[in-house]
């Protein structure tokens, strides 16, 4: 179970939990194993907790049961002058959801967090960074769909484009979540919180699908990871499905052999998708149950419409 916490040194629990007793050492691991299931916050909260129990030792506090909401509100204090709003306010959550978890299991009487205030952050406009329709069109273009790792670029690419998928449900994908039905190639994707999203394939991404399908040889085996690593010194895809970092590192490495200079992410074609669709003409409500959102406030973030309108305005500035 302690392989489970994401802590500075593996297996180790901080001095605060452990001197609490065999039952808030067993609470404090339950947390990390039962109630935190997405392997990227589990590592968040327990680097977030990990942090915070070593102030709290380091500042003299005796025990889980003494920390009070003034300890937390001073740490939260300090971290606001060296780390972003948001940042700051997602290891508030996670300090919010250890304690809940401990007054629930009796190890703890009050959760001190939950009086502590995060620092304000309002967010109308995303920052992350989006091609205009050109830009897209010339980086996939800029791939060589006649080689088996040109296909399975141009094809995660597309996917990312055309379907607004993230980049986590995308490498998760298997060979038999890319189907037809009613004479159109569909695609299956399980995003946030294990919701499954199906969705049929723009013409375009059904091309890339396709020809990547065709030219691996991938269907005969419907169970494996549809997006894959290229074996060492052989050119062929291997059994081990794609990481994101190296899904990342490609998506650069793309993007500069085609001439972007704009610091591309992922992330960034999610929300070049959702631009070009409602530049022409989709609605707010459509995009967004297509992105998998709880809520069009989300979808919001990612249209970038109005950066070509401000553009344009400047243009207008002329001596």
């Amino acid at each position: 179970m302690t392989a489970l916490l994401p802590l500075s040194s593996p297996g180790a629990l901080p001095p605060l939990v452990m001197a609490a007793g065999d039952r808030a050492s067993t609470r404090f691991l339950e947390f990390f194993a039962a109630e935190i299931r997405n392997p990227h916050t589990r590592r968040a909260y327990g680097r977030a907790s990990g942090e915070f129990l070593a102030w709290c030792e380091a500042a003299g506090v005796p025990s889980l049961a003494a920390v009070q909401p003034l300890h937390i509100a001073t740490w939260v204090e300090g971290l606001s002058r060296s780390h972003a709003a948001p940042t700051v306010k997602q290891r508030l959550a996670a300090l919010r959801h250890l304690f809940d978890w401990l007054v629930v299991g009796q190890v703890v009487a009050v959760n001190p967090a939950s009086s502590v205030r995060g620092p304000r952050h309002v967010v109308r406009v995303g920052k992350t960074p989006v091609l205009d329709p050109a830009e897209a069109r010339a980086l996939l273009d800029s791939i060589n769909g006649r080689t088996v790792i040109g296909l399975r670029d141009r094809a995660l690419i597309g996917l990312m484009v055309y379907s607004f998928a993230r980049v986590g449900a995308a490498l998760a994908m298997r060979v038999d979540d890319v189907y037809p039905q009613i004479r159109r190639l569909w695609v299956r994707l399980r995003e946030k919180g294990g919701k499954a999203h199906a969705l049929p394939c723009h013409h375009a991404l059904e091309e890339f699908l396709e020809a990547y399908l065709e030219g691996s040889g991938l269907r005969d085996d419907p169970k494996g990871p549809l997006f894959r690593t290229i074996g060492r010194g052989t050119g062929r895809l291997s059994d081990r499905p794609l990481p994101q970092a190296s899904a990342h590192a490609m998506v650069r490495r793309r993007a500069i052999a085609a001439g972007i200079a704009t610091p591309l992410g992922c992330h960034s074609f999610r929300a070049t998708g959702i631009t070009a669709y409602l530049a022409n003409g989709g609605t707010l409500e459509t995009a967004a149950a297509m992105a998998n959102h709880a809520s069009t406030r989300t979808t919001q973030l990612y249209d970038r419409r109005g950066d070509r309108v401000s553009l344009d305005e400047v243009e207008r500035i002329r001596f």
